[in-house]
């Protein structure tokens, strides 16, 4: 894998993170 992967990989990872946290602390937005 290439670093650019690696970045790519957290960069997702990191988005889906925030994104369920979101929709744990407020559910009524989702």
């Amino acid at each position: 894998m290439g670093i650019f992967d690696i970045v790519l990989g957290l960069t997702v990872a990191a988005g889906l993170a925030v994104y369920l946290v979101a929709a744990l602390l407020r559910p009524e937005r989702f």
